[in-house]
């Protein structure tokens, strides 16, 4: 699959704009100031592919974007910090869960701050995807921000506080520096293949 060949296709905001073409779909799903934009920039080695903003809550809508006529990558709205209306925050809530239900999800990406124990809304994240049945990886981002001797504790918290099974990577991950790039796209690779 090349990376490199890869277009926004539509910002849906409701069900009725998701693709008829299914295609496998990769959703990347995290808090708003997690860096959801940058690991998906950093994935496709692009600056400023996926919006990237320095406020929180940039994503409003389901975004899709088409990687080599293959799969689908899905950027969904951050949950939890941004300021925005109660009105929007439901909206938003609407929205996820119209995706959620409507079971296009063949990979999630699950973005944690890898500095910080998870929050209620990544433990109920979490939850969604092994409720749901779906396949799902951990992606522990901001490594960069960490020492040597904070990786390991932090991944095994983090592991521990979301009640994941074994089956389930977490990858710790830098947007900056592209650690853990590799791990992460052979699991996309892989089912966008299958």
């Amino acid at each position: 699959m090349n990376f490199n060949n890869v277009e926004f296709l539509i910002s849906a905001a409701s069900p009725k704009d998701f693709p008829g073409n299914r295609l496998p779909e990769i959703a990347f799903a995290g808090k708003s100031n997690v860096g959801k934009s940058s690991v998906i920039n950093r994935i496709l080695n692009r600056k400023n592919f996926a919006r990237v903003g320095d406020k929180p809550g940039k994503t409003i809508h389901v975004n899709y974007f088409t990687i080599d006529k293959c799969c689908y990558f899905v950027d969904l709205p951050g949950y939890g910090y941004a300021k925005v209306s109660q009105k929007e925050k439901e909206r938003w809530g609407k929205l996820m869960e119209n995706y959620f239900s409507a079971q296009r999800i063949d990979l999630g990406v699950m973005i944690v701050d890898a500095r910080h124990a998870p929050t209620n809304n990544d433990i109920t994240m979490a939850n969604w995807f092994m409720e749901s049945g779906c396949p799902f990886v951990v992606v522990a981002n901001k490594l960069d921000k960490l020492k040597k001797s904070e990786i390991k504790p932090n991944m095994a918290r983090i592991r521990q506080d979301l009640e994941l099974p074994e089956q389930c990577q977490v990858i710790p991950f830098s947007a900056q520096s592209g650690a853990g790039r590799d791990a992460l796209v052979r699991m996309i690779l892989d089912t966008a293949e299958t």
